[in-house]
């Protein structure tokens, strides 16, 4: 389920409420008599502690808005008792306001939803996310009723005038990447990787912020049978490039996914290898990975669920991925040269695009690939593989030997510019793949 919107600033929801409505049952200008969220709360005895939290934070008043509707995931007084031994303190008066603040807010969305009305996944809270603009999710298993994979609804539809209440059993408290991974059952498989690759931790970091594309069950199950392999077969050496090649450094909301390709946090030689996000009528990545599910958000970054698992690119992988290089990975193939080039390397690739080739053709007075024996392209494409993973910034004017036994490129750098045989231009530089890196030209390099 997509769950986006833009968080509305809590200030202002306070400053509407603040003086015009109280706590207490109210009567309206016609005379009838209101009964808001915090009014039902406070006539049961089983929320005295949560009234109490509102009361000393200021979201009493509030959630006695009558011009707004909530629906109230509310914690009882046996929750709240767990919450505070697990914390080893005494009461509320003990947790900084600031942080009973964002607690209860995570208890809160905007809205009304009776039980009949709520679908099993993701929602947004009224708690800030790490982006201010992004408020934090939480997941609802409503077949289950269970929040977050551990609070069990014990009653539903405690109805008040500007809402709905919906009682918990245990304190919601705002979840890392790592804790939304453990608590959807969906997400089973990518657990159980995350744990075999000792990468729980990382995705727990409150320090820093990531984006991470998620695998479901189905997609891993998928990867695996292609492998012919089980999780178990998999070492955490083998399966800690694959999972980091799933995350980027930052946090990017689906509003923020633009075309092109991005670093992970998979390296190789070093370097982050890329993947590839295309943007049309949905998101794919690297031309194969459907995004399904978007903007779930945690206190340290934001989770966007995918259909199959991703595998770090070889520099084969990256031109099979682009339908700019469709002639070249053509050439590639009638070369009998993929099997090389997707070996360990490193190597690094200058690909001529689809119109360089077509600009070669019309030069050749030849219809295209298939006018080429192999061994014509054999000693074409090697002039374009320089051994090594050597990145735009560390190139050098020079003559750099390639794989075309006996024959050089001559390299020029200038002004953050670089020219192959003096006609050639690099058009984008620092694809990087698990095996090397490519960089784009507009001609191609004829030996």
């Amino acid at each position: 389920m997509k769950n986006y919107f833009k968080l509305f600033s809590l200030v202002s929801i306070v400053v509407l409420a603040l003086g015009s409505v109280s706590c207490k049952k109210s009567t309206s200008s016609g005379g009838m008599t209101t009964n808001f969220i915090t009014d039902v709360a406070a006539s049961n005895p089983n929320f005295s502690t949560l009234v109490a939290a509102l009361k000393k934070t200021g979201l009493n008043t509030a959630l006695a808005n009558g011009s707004a509707t909530f629906t109230v995931f509310a914690p009882t007084n046996a929750a709240f008792a767990s919450l505070l031994s697990q914390l080893k303190v005494t009461s509320i008066n003990d947790i900084p306001v600031s942080t009973l603040t964002k607690v209860l807010l995570y208890h809160v969305k905007s809205g009304a939803a009776t039980a009949a009305q709520i679908k099993t996944g993701y929602y947004s809270t009224l708690a800030v996310g790490p982006s201010k603009d992004y408020a934090l999710s939480m997941y609802v298993d409503i077949s289950t009723k269970k929040i977050n994979g551990s609070a069990n609804i014990t009653q539903a539809d405690i109805m008040a005038d500007n809402g709905v209440i919906h009682a918990i059993d245990k304190v919601l408290l705002p979840m890392t990447i790592a804790d939304h991974a453990v608590a959807n059952p969906a997400f089973t498989s990518l657990v159980a990787a995350l744990q075999k690759a000792s990468l729980v931790s990382a995705l727990a970091d409150t320090t820093k912020t990531y984006t991470v594309f998620a695998p479901t069950n189905t997609a891993f199950t998928a990867l695996l049978t292609s492998l012919g392999v089980t999780l178990n077969d998999l070492t955490a050496g083998t399966l800690s490039p694959i999972l980091l090649y799933h995350v980027l450094s930052g946090f990017v909301p689906a509003a923020k996914v633009t075309a092109g390709y991005f670093p992970t946090l998979s390296s190789a030689f070093g370097k982050n290898v890329v993947v590839q996000i295309a943007v049309g009528s949905g998101v794919v990545l690297n031309n194969s990975s459907n995004v399904i599910a978007t903007d779930v958000v945690a206190t340290n970054g934001i989770i966007h669920v995918i259909d199959k698992v991703l595998l770090p690119p070889t520099v084969v992988d990256l031109a099979s991925q682009n339908s700019q290089f469709s002639t070249l990975v053509l050439a590639v193939v009638k070369a009998n040269l993929a099997t090389t080039l997707a070996g360990a390397g490193p190597f690094t690739v200058f690909a001529p695009t689809n119109d360089a080739f077509t600009a070669l053709f019309t030069a050749l007075k030849v219809s295209g690939i298939d006018a080429l024996t192999k061994d014509q392209l054999t000693p074409i494409l090697l002039a374009h593989v320089v051994s090594g993973n050597v990145q735009s910034g560390d190139l050098m004017s020079g003559t750099v030997p390639t794989l075309n036994s006996g024959k050089s490129l001559s390299v020029t750098v200038s002004n953050g510019s670089v020219t192959i045989n003096g006609n050639i231009n690099v058009v984008q530089a620092n694809i990087q793949g698990s095996n090397g890196v490519v960089h784009v030209i507009n001609k191609v390099i004829v030996p």
